[in-house]
């Protein structure tokens, strides 16, 4: 295959903190490489290096093409405009059901799918995608990965969705450690290698350590013998001469084993584990509160050119942990904006509880103090209580230098967990969360799914991540057709009324949703994934059969 870019003995180093080092991979025409690792890993700053943004510390990046064409679309974009579209990106809008207007009115996943449309439509030579999943429902998942599959370059793209990547990636790499380390093969494939190395290098690594233990007791036992020579040779008289005689021709014994014996240990380079990474935290709510948080009734909202919603009507309980679902706009994050009272009601009423204690986090990265640093975000009078964030940050798998750090230096996901900090340490008893996982690695959705389902307060998320929703969630509020209804959540059941065709419709995406979240945390080899694969198969054709 062609061979597009080398990395050469790349290190990149931030603020005298080393992000990897000594990085020696290629990209060649027609990859399509998964790059994954923990947040904060150097991912994004990876892709920002091969477009030229960065400058690495050491190292370089060999062009083997010349006039080579990147393009870039990034995790999160404040601003974007609708002028110049080219018909290619008109195609791919109107497939996504985009529309072309106020880009600060729209969803946070057709502000994406819009960056995706234009980053597809340039045809570049090399296609670099930063979580290019996040905020996406099902349908419009699908369509990015037929795409991908069908686009004629070269496309680098970082995800932690494991489904997403197992359908498209033909290479990955992983940023561990400071190091990157290539796979060919699907994302699936690496964690099986690296599963398996990790096995062999414990292996070897006791292996090792029960020669080396066997080594340095036979070096203690020849000093130990040496030194009795030497000491009977000072005592014993009339015997010096012959002991000293035999303990010297002993030390010359015991010089040539030690050599051969040390020679020995070099040969022994396995290295022992390094520990996985691991997120803890925990959310308390220590509150009093009545029995309701949230009524609403009749409520409408519409825009000039769209109605979201009318004639809503429903209460949430204080306690309840509801579930916010529907496709990419259909108002879902408005609906948070109006209880957070950030967006008024067209019509109808929306009372919420004025003793309610709500954190809302929101979809945006951008709304953080980026000039400042951890310290002076959450400032604390006190050593004992700075102690406290620190450690907390730690668990949230922050290293000790990113303290005195600016947040604009952090990646995406570290800007999530600082926002998520503020609610941990602030003890709310209402948490409204929109989108939470976006941007998250593995171990902190995982953490973050824990936490919520012990978490004694009210819960209201958004999100497409219905796995997780699964876990953390008991009601729904279903927003679709221009209705909202709540329905309690039952495990795999449908709904009770399916009287027509657009209900059934509903209820297959619902179904294909709980689906495809299940198949993103198995991998191929696994005994239920190909049961699960061919379900979603078949929901996805009865779907379209509906459309």
């Amino acid at each position: 295959m062609l061979e597009l870019l080398q990395l050469q003995k790349l290190k990149l180093e931030l603020d005298e903190y080393t992000l990897f080092k000594d990085v020696n991979v290629s990209i060649q025409q027609g990859d399509i490489i998964g790059i994954i690792g923990k947040n904060g890993a150097g991912k994004s700053t990876l892709l920002r290096l091969l477009t030229g943004d960065m400058n690495p510390t050491d190292g370089k990046i060999q062009h083997f093409q010349p006039n080579l064409s990147i393009s870039m679309v990034e995790q999160e974009a404040s601003s974007y405009l609708f002028e110049d579209v080219s018909s290619s990106e008109e195609t791919l809008l109107r497939k996504w059901n985009v529309p072309t207007g106020n880009f600060q009115r729209l969803s946070g996943g057709e502000k994406l799918k819009a960056r995706l449309a234009r980053g597809l439509a340039n045809y570049s030579d090399l296609l670099l995608l930063d979580e290019p999943t996040n905020h996406l429902d099902a349908d419009s998942t699908a369509l990015l990965i037929k795409e991908i599959k069908k686009y004629r370059g070269t496309i680098l793209l970082v995800s932690h969705d494991r489904y997403f990547l197992d359908q498209i990636a033909t290479k990955i790499w992983s940023i561990e450690n400071q190091k990157v380390i290539a796979h060919s093969g699907s994302y699936s494939d690496y964690m099986k290698h690296r599963e398996q190395a990790r096995l062999t290098q414990q292996r070897e690594y006791e292996k090792q350590q029960k020669m080396k233990e066997r080594i340095n007791k036979q070096m203690k036992q020849l000093t130990a013998w040496s030194q009795s020579g030497h000491a009977r040779s000072t005592k014993e008289e009339g015997f010096k001469e012959y002991h000293r005689v035999k303990a010297k021709r002993l030390d010359s014994q015991v010089k040539s084993k030690q050599k051969r014996l040390e020679k020995e240990l070099e040969k022994f380079k396995t290295e022992a584990l390094a520990e996985e990474y691991q997120v803890q935290f925990s959310f308390t709510s220590t509150h009093k509160h009545g029995n309701r948080f949230l009524e609403v009734k009749e409520l409408e909202k519409s825009f000039i050119d769209r109605v979201l919603f009318k004639e809503a009507n429903f209460t949430i309980q204080h306690g309840e942990k509801v579930a916010i679902i529907g496709p990419n706009g259909s108002g879902k994050t408005t609906l948070l904006q109006m209880i957070m009272k950030n967006e008024a009601p067209t019509k109808g009423e929306l009372w919420i509880s004025p003793s309610a204690q709500i954190g809302y986090l929101t979809q945006e990265v951008f709304d953080l103090p980026l000039d400042q640093t951890p310290k002076e975000l959450f400032h604390r009078e006190t050593f004992e209580a700075r102690g406290h964030v620190q450690n907390l940050m730690k668990h949230l798998g922050f290293v000790a230098s990113q303290w005195n750090e600016p947040i604009a230096n952090m990646s995406m996901g570290e800007r999530v967990k600082c926002k998520l900090m503020k609610y941990i340490l602030d003890e709310k008893d209402v948490l409204i969360l929109d989108e939470p996982t976006n941007h998250l690695d593995l171990p902190s959705r995982e953490q973050l799914e824990k936490t919520l389902a012990q978490y004694k307060g009210t819960l209201l998320v958004v999100s497409h991540d219905h796995y997780f929703v699964e876990k953390v969630t008991t009601v729904q509020l279903v927003i679709d057709n221009e209705r909202i209804k709540k329905q309690i959540q039952t495990s795999g059941d449908t709904p009770s009324t399916i009287d027509d065709k657009e209900k059934l419709r509903l209820t297959l995406e619902t179904e294909r949703q709980e689906v495809l979240g299940k198949l993103s945390f198995l991998t191929p080899n696994h005994k239920g994934y190909a049961e699960l694969d061919l379900k979603f198969a078949e929901l996805t054709k009865r779907i379209k059969e509906l459309q």
